[in-house]
């Protein structure tokens, strides 16, 4: 596992959050290793490629003009992390979700993911 360049990691991140932002399931899973593990803090499930998907699938019934701002990245080992909000327009109200996700990356692909972010914020999506 090579240590990435910005150039790259800005590259794999870039491609997968317009992958979200498009609701683009098959350019998402191509971001990701076919055996990538995505961990969420709050309920430290490791979910497959097909689980997070779904999870993303889920997302945008719930939220609308979803967009990432303030996206702050910085290399790590292995890997990078980003922080970001995410906002939308979701049925409860605004959505203004602060989140931190830490990359692990292997020949170009995500092999994990750890998302960080406070689910207080997110009930927004839950909402009538």
């Amino acid at each position: 596992m090579a240590d990435l360049s910005e150039d790259e990691m800005n590259h794999i991140a870039d491609r997968l959050l317009a992958a979200i932002g498009a609701a683009d399931e098959d350019a998402a899973r191509l971001v990701y290793a076919p055996d990538a593990l995505i961990w969420h803090n709050f309920d430290q499930v490791e979910q497959t490629v097909d689980q997070n998907v779904a999870t993303l699938h889920d997302l945008h019934r719930r939220v609308a003009n979803l967009e990432y701002t303030d996206i702050r990245r910085f290399l790590s080992p292995g890997g990078f992390v980003q922080q970001h909000t995410l906002t939308g327009d979701a049925k409860g109200g605004r959505l203004t979700l602060p989140a931190m996700i830490r990359f692990w990356v292997d020949d170009g692909r995500i092999t994990r993911l750890e998302e960080y972010l406070d689910t207080a914020q997110a009930m927004v999506m839950y909402r009538a």
